[in-house]
């Protein structure tokens, strides 16, 4: 069974999206999109790696998607490395040097520049991991089973 798209993305950020996706997982992540974090943002795609680091990817559609997004450095407060990705019709250089960058289309997605390294508290990260697994389990069990009700992710 497979979700259907929940509509609030464009073709084309849904199509970096998957690309994006498809990249983390070649190298052993998890991926959950669209997590709801603690400070009220929603990340749009949190990876968990093999050695438990988590990844943050914001997506970015156009300039225009880039240039009106100002909470983006939020995001570094939950997680190790943050990363924006985007299509080829997206000039690179917009793109804060202190993050890393993925170019990504439907089919795949290219790491572009490494993001630095900020490791989180071990508290962070146990809250990370915790709403991580708590939304994957929840949205698979929706699923499976998709008049349970109860709590969303």
């Amino acid at each position: 069974m497979v979700p259907s798209p929940d509509g609030r993305q464009s073709d084309t950020a849904a199509a970096i999206q998957r690309g994006v996706g498809r990249l983390l997982r070649t190298q052993g992540f998890a991926i959950v999109y669209e997590l709801p974090l603690a400070t009220g943002r929603r990340a749009d795609v949190v990876a968990l790696g093999p050695r438990g680091d988590i990844w943050i990817t914001e997506i970015k559609s156009s300039v225009a998607d880039f240039r009106t997004d100002g909470k983006w450095p939020e995001y570094r407060l939950s997680c190790d490395r943050l990363f924006f990705a985007t299509c080829a019709a997206v000039p690179l250089d917009i793109f804060p040097d202190d993050t890393g960058l993925i170019l990504a289309d439907a089919y795949s997605g290219e790491l572009v520049r490494e993001a630095p390294e900020h490791r989180l508290p071990a508290a962070t990260r146990k809250a990370m991991m915790m709403r991580f697994g708590q939304a994957a389990a929840i949205r698979l069990h929706g699923l499976i089973d998709p008049g349970a009700g109860g709590v969303e992710f």
